[in-house]
Protein backbone atom coordinates (compact mmCIF):
# COMPACT_ATOMS: atom_id res chain seq x y z
CA UNK A 1 0.00 0.00 0.00
CA UNK A 2 1.38 3.39 -0.96
CA UNK A 3 2.02 6.03 1.67
CA UNK A 4 -0.76 8.63 2.15
CA UNK A 5 1.70 11.47 1.62
CA UNK A 6 4.16 12.83 -0.94
CA UNK A 7 7.75 13.68 -0.02
CA UNK A 8 9.31 16.66 -1.79
CA UNK A 9 12.25 17.07 0.58
CA UNK A 10 13.88 14.55 2.97
CA UNK A 11 12.95 16.78 5.92
CA UNK A 12 9.31 15.79 5.45
CA UNK A 13 9.91 12.05 5.86
CA UNK A 14 10.72 12.33 9.54
CA UNK A 15 7.50 14.28 10.17
CA UNK A 16 5.32 11.44 8.89
CA UNK A 17 4.54 7.90 10.04
CA UNK A 18 4.82 5.46 7.16
CA UNK A 19 2.00 3.15 8.21
CA UNK A 20 -0.37 5.84 9.52
CA UNK A 21 -3.45 6.33 7.38
CA UNK A 22 -5.86 9.17 6.72
CA UNK A 23 -9.11 8.63 8.65
CA UNK A 24 -12.50 10.00 7.64
CA UNK A 25 -14.10 10.84 10.99
CA UNK A 26 -17.32 12.51 9.86
CA UNK A 27 -19.09 13.76 6.76
CA UNK A 28 -22.31 15.64 6.14
CA UNK A 29 -21.34 19.32 6.13
CA UNK A 30 -21.43 21.92 3.39
CA UNK A 31 -18.25 23.94 4.01
CA UNK A 32 -16.50 22.85 7.19
CA UNK A 33 -13.90 25.14 8.75
CA UNK A 34 -12.32 26.45 11.93
CA UNK A 35 -11.18 23.34 13.86
CA UNK A 36 -10.01 23.92 17.43
CA UNK A 37 -8.89 21.30 19.92
CA UNK A 38 -10.07 21.55 23.53
CA UNK A 39 -7.63 19.50 25.65
CA UNK A 40 -9.59 19.60 28.92
CA UNK A 41 -12.73 18.33 27.20
CA UNK A 42 -10.88 15.83 24.96
CA UNK A 43 -12.91 17.27 22.13
CA UNK A 44 -12.61 18.98 18.78
CA UNK A 45 -14.92 21.76 17.63
CA UNK A 46 -15.31 22.88 14.03
CA UNK A 47 -17.67 25.03 11.96
CA UNK A 48 -20.15 23.95 9.30
CA UNK A 49 -20.63 27.50 8.07
CA UNK A 50 -23.54 27.32 5.56
CA UNK A 51 -25.50 25.11 7.98
CA UNK A 52 -24.91 27.69 10.75
CA UNK A 53 -23.68 25.19 13.31
CA UNK A 54 -20.62 24.19 15.31
CA UNK A 55 -19.90 20.47 15.48
CA UNK A 56 -18.12 18.55 18.24
CA UNK A 57 -16.06 15.34 18.11
CA UNK A 58 -15.68 13.42 21.38
CA UNK A 59 -12.21 11.87 21.30
CA UNK A 60 -13.15 9.32 23.95
CA UNK A 61 -15.71 7.45 21.86
CA UNK A 62 -15.48 9.06 18.42
CA UNK A 63 -19.05 10.34 18.49
CA UNK A 64 -19.99 13.54 16.66
CA UNK A 65 -22.85 15.86 17.51
CA UNK A 66 -24.00 19.44 17.19
CA UNK A 67 -22.35 21.71 19.76
CA UNK A 68 -24.15 24.96 18.90
CA UNK A 69 -26.87 25.83 16.37
CA UNK A 70 -27.59 28.41 15.23
CA UNK A 71 -24.23 29.96 15.97
CA UNK A 72 -24.00 33.19 13.98
CA UNK A 73 -22.24 31.43 11.10
CA UNK A 74 -18.97 30.77 12.93
CA UNK A 75 -15.80 30.39 10.88
CA UNK A 76 -12.40 30.24 12.62
CA UNK A 77 -11.79 29.37 16.28
CA UNK A 78 -8.93 29.40 18.75
CA UNK A 79 -8.39 29.02 22.50
CA UNK A 80 -7.14 31.79 24.74
CA UNK A 81 -4.73 31.24 27.64
CA UNK A 82 -7.67 30.40 29.94
CA UNK A 83 -8.96 27.70 27.62
CA UNK A 84 -11.94 29.74 26.43
CA UNK A 85 -13.08 29.38 22.81
CA UNK A 86 -12.68 32.49 20.67
CA UNK A 87 -14.85 32.56 17.54
CA UNK A 88 -15.09 34.50 14.29
CA UNK A 89 -18.74 35.15 13.53
CA UNK A 90 -19.76 35.84 9.94
CA UNK A 91 -23.37 36.46 10.92
CA UNK A 92 -22.67 38.78 13.83
CA UNK A 93 -19.65 40.28 12.05
CA UNK A 94 -17.78 40.09 15.33
CA UNK A 95 -15.31 38.23 17.52
CA UNK A 96 -16.97 36.43 20.41
CA UNK A 97 -15.82 34.32 23.36
CA UNK A 98 -17.38 31.32 25.08
CA UNK A 99 -16.86 32.02 28.77
CA UNK A 100 -16.64 29.35 31.46
CA UNK A 101 -20.28 29.96 32.39
CA UNK A 102 -21.32 28.77 28.93
CA UNK A 103 -22.35 32.19 27.62
CA UNK A 104 -21.07 33.61 24.33
CA UNK A 105 -20.00 37.24 24.76
CA UNK A 106 -19.10 39.68 21.97
CA UNK A 107 -15.58 41.11 22.22
CA UNK A 108 -15.47 43.45 19.21
CA UNK A 109 -17.71 44.19 16.24
CA UNK A 110 -16.72 47.64 14.99
CA UNK A 111 -13.76 49.67 13.82
CA UNK A 112 -14.74 53.08 15.11
CA UNK A 113 -18.34 53.49 13.99
CA UNK A 114 -18.07 50.99 11.10
CA UNK A 115 -18.92 47.31 11.32
CA UNK A 116 -16.27 44.70 10.67
CA UNK A 117 -16.59 42.83 7.36
CA UNK A 118 -16.79 39.20 8.52
CA UNK A 119 -13.99 37.95 10.80
CA UNK A 120 -12.53 34.79 9.28
CA UNK A 121 -9.69 33.27 11.30
CA UNK A 122 -8.24 34.06 14.72
CA UNK A 123 -5.22 33.34 16.93
CA UNK A 124 -4.41 34.26 20.51
CA UNK A 125 -1.02 35.72 21.48
CA UNK A 126 0.64 34.89 24.79
CA UNK A 127 0.27 38.54 25.84
CA UNK A 128 -3.50 38.06 25.82
CA UNK A 129 -4.14 39.92 22.59
CA UNK A 130 -6.40 38.45 19.91
CA UNK A 131 -5.40 38.70 16.25
CA UNK A 132 -7.86 38.06 13.43
CA UNK A 133 -8.41 38.48 9.71
CA UNK A 134 -11.41 40.35 8.31
CA UNK A 135 -12.18 39.61 4.63
CA UNK A 136 -15.68 39.92 3.15
CA UNK A 137 -16.59 36.27 2.54
CA UNK A 138 -19.37 36.24 5.13
CA UNK A 139 -21.11 39.22 3.53
CA UNK A 140 -20.42 38.43 -0.14
CA UNK A 141 -23.55 36.24 -0.29
CA UNK A 142 -26.20 34.64 1.89
CA UNK A 143 -24.40 31.26 1.82
CA UNK A 144 -21.92 31.79 4.66
CA UNK A 145 -23.65 34.66 6.45
CA UNK A 146 -25.78 37.63 5.49
CA UNK A 147 -25.09 39.50 2.26
CA UNK A 148 -24.27 43.14 2.91
CA UNK A 149 -22.27 46.06 1.60
CA UNK A 150 -18.89 46.44 3.36
CA UNK A 151 -18.65 49.48 5.59
CA UNK A 152 -14.85 49.38 5.66
CA UNK A 153 -12.72 50.39 2.69
CA UNK A 154 -10.27 47.50 3.12
CA UNK A 155 -9.81 44.00 4.47
CA UNK A 156 -7.12 43.89 7.16
CA UNK A 157 -5.60 41.93 10.02
CA UNK A 158 -6.47 43.31 13.45
CA UNK A 159 -5.07 43.12 16.97
CA UNK A 160 -7.48 43.40 19.90
CA UNK A 161 -5.69 44.66 23.01
CA UNK A 162 -6.56 42.65 26.16
CA UNK A 163 -6.32 45.58 28.55
CA UNK A 164 -7.73 48.60 26.73
CA UNK A 165 -9.95 46.81 24.23
CA UNK A 166 -8.38 48.94 21.48
CA UNK A 167 -8.62 47.47 17.99
CA UNK A 168 -5.69 48.18 15.69
CA UNK A 169 -5.19 47.25 12.03
CA UNK A 170 -1.72 45.66 12.01
CA UNK A 171 -1.51 44.22 8.47
CA UNK A 172 -3.01 46.38 5.74
CA UNK A 173 -1.28 45.24 2.53
CA UNK A 174 -3.58 42.33 1.58
CA UNK A 175 -6.64 42.06 -0.63
CA UNK A 176 -8.37 39.27 1.32
CA UNK A 177 -6.38 38.16 4.39
CA UNK A 178 -7.56 34.73 5.45
CA UNK A 179 -5.69 32.18 7.59
CA UNK A 180 -3.07 33.24 10.11
CA UNK A 181 -0.79 31.85 12.78
CA UNK A 182 2.28 32.73 14.82
CA UNK A 183 5.62 30.94 14.72
CA UNK A 184 6.29 28.95 17.93
CA UNK A 185 8.35 31.82 19.41
CA UNK A 186 5.77 34.40 18.26
CA UNK A 187 8.46 36.38 16.43
CA UNK A 188 6.76 35.82 13.07
CA UNK A 189 3.18 36.19 11.90
CA UNK A 190 2.06 34.20 8.86
CA UNK A 191 -1.02 35.33 6.89
CA UNK A 192 -2.55 33.88 3.73
CA UNK A 193 -4.07 36.10 1.04
CA UNK A 194 -6.98 34.63 -0.95
CA UNK A 195 -7.61 37.83 -2.91
CA UNK A 196 -7.62 35.86 -6.15
CA UNK A 197 -11.29 35.15 -5.42
CA UNK A 198 -11.96 38.83 -6.13
CA UNK A 199 -9.10 39.65 -8.54
CA UNK A 200 -7.96 36.92 -10.92
CA UNK A 201 -4.52 38.52 -11.25
CA UNK A 202 -3.85 38.42 -7.50
CA UNK A 203 -1.14 36.02 -6.28
CA UNK A 204 -2.36 33.33 -3.81
CA UNK A 205 0.39 33.42 -1.19
CA UNK A 206 1.31 33.14 2.46
CA UNK A 207 3.18 36.23 3.65
CA UNK A 208 5.31 36.41 6.78
CA UNK A 209 5.77 39.46 9.01
CA UNK A 210 8.44 39.92 11.68
CA UNK A 211 7.03 40.99 15.03
CA UNK A 212 9.01 43.94 16.39
CA UNK A 213 9.98 44.83 19.93
CA UNK A 214 6.80 46.91 20.15
CA UNK A 215 4.72 43.80 19.43
CA UNK A 216 3.64 45.05 16.01
CA UNK A 217 4.34 43.45 12.60
CA UNK A 218 7.07 44.88 10.40
CA UNK A 219 7.25 44.80 6.62
CA UNK A 220 6.07 41.48 5.19
CA UNK A 221 7.53 39.26 2.51
CA UNK A 222 6.24 36.31 0.51
CA UNK A 223 6.81 33.05 2.38
CA UNK A 224 5.15 30.61 -0.05
CA UNK A 225 3.23 30.70 -3.32
CA UNK A 226 0.34 28.32 -3.78
CA UNK A 227 1.14 25.35 -6.04
CA UNK A 228 -2.57 24.78 -6.67
CA UNK A 229 -5.62 26.85 -5.75
CA UNK A 230 -5.43 28.85 -2.54
CA UNK A 231 -3.90 28.69 0.91
CA UNK A 232 -6.67 28.97 3.50
CA UNK A 233 -6.08 28.03 7.15
CA UNK A 234 -2.81 26.70 8.56
CA UNK A 235 -0.86 26.05 11.75
CA UNK A 236 2.77 25.70 12.85
CA UNK A 237 4.23 22.68 14.57
CA UNK A 238 6.64 23.25 17.44
CA UNK A 239 9.66 23.09 15.10
CA UNK A 240 8.28 25.98 13.05
CA UNK A 241 7.09 23.99 10.03
CA UNK A 242 3.91 25.43 8.48
CA UNK A 243 1.11 22.93 7.74
CA UNK A 244 -1.20 24.67 5.27
CA UNK A 245 -4.47 23.88 3.56
CA UNK A 246 -4.10 24.10 -0.20
CA UNK A 247 -6.73 22.95 -2.69
CA UNK A 248 -7.04 19.16 -2.21
CA UNK A 249 -3.98 18.72 0.00
CA UNK A 250 -2.20 19.77 3.15
CA UNK A 251 1.11 21.31 2.05
CA UNK A 252 3.95 21.47 4.56
CA UNK A 253 6.64 24.14 4.45
CA UNK A 254 9.92 24.24 6.35
CA UNK A 255 10.73 27.47 8.22
CA UNK A 256 12.89 28.53 5.25
CA UNK A 257 9.83 28.40 2.97
CA UNK A 258 10.68 25.15 1.17
CA UNK A 259 7.67 23.02 0.24
CA UNK A 260 8.84 19.76 1.80
CA UNK A 261 5.79 17.55 1.45
CA UNK A 262 2.06 17.13 0.88
CA UNK A 263 -0.81 15.05 2.24
CA UNK A 264 -3.49 14.53 -0.45
CA UNK A 265 -7.08 14.89 0.79
CA UNK A 266 -10.18 13.69 -1.14
CA UNK A 267 -11.84 17.12 -0.90
CA UNK A 268 -10.93 20.81 -0.93
CA UNK A 269 -9.11 21.56 2.32
CA UNK A 270 -10.28 24.54 4.38
CA UNK A 271 -8.31 24.41 7.63
CA UNK A 272 -6.52 22.20 10.14
CA UNK A 273 -5.19 21.99 13.68
CA UNK A 274 -3.15 19.68 15.88
CA UNK A 275 -5.02 17.72 18.53
CA UNK A 276 -4.93 14.68 20.75
CA UNK A 277 -3.21 14.41 24.14
CA UNK A 278 0.23 14.83 22.50
CA UNK A 279 -0.94 17.22 19.76
CA UNK A 280 0.29 14.73 17.17
CA UNK A 281 -3.00 14.10 15.42
CA UNK A 282 -3.62 16.44 12.52
CA UNK A 283 -7.33 17.26 12.23
CA UNK A 284 -8.34 18.49 8.77
CA UNK A 285 -11.60 20.17 7.77
CA UNK A 286 -12.25 19.73 4.04
CA UNK A 287 -15.39 20.85 2.26
CA UNK A 288 -17.99 18.38 3.63
CA UNK A 289 -15.90 16.24 5.98
CA UNK A 290 -13.53 15.95 8.93
CA UNK A 291 -10.34 13.95 8.40
CA UNK A 292 -7.40 13.11 10.65
CA UNK A 293 -3.97 11.54 10.43
CA UNK A 294 -1.34 10.83 13.08
CA UNK A 295 1.99 12.51 12.35
CA UNK A 296 5.46 12.56 13.89
CA UNK A 297 5.10 16.25 14.75
CA UNK A 298 3.45 18.21 17.54
CA UNK A 299 1.50 21.45 17.44
CA UNK A 300 3.25 24.64 18.49
CA UNK A 301 2.90 25.24 22.20
CA UNK A 302 2.84 21.58 23.22
CA UNK A 303 5.49 20.97 25.88
CA UNK A 304 4.90 17.33 26.83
Amino acid sequence: MSAPFIVHDPRFSRLMIGHARLDTLWTGGRWVEGPVYMPAAKSLLWSDIPNDRVMRLDECDGSVGVFEAPCGFHNGHTLDAQGRVIACEHGGRQISRLDHDGVWRALVSHVGDKRLNSPNDVVAHSDGSIWFTDPTYGIDSHYEGHQATPELASCDVYRLDPESGALTAVVTDMLRPNGLCFSPDERLLYVSDTGKTHDESHDPVIRVYPIGADGRPGEGRTFARSPNGFFDGFRCDREGNVWASNANAVCVYAPDGTHIGSIPIPEMVANLCFGGPRRNRLYITAQTSLYAIYVNAHGAGWTG
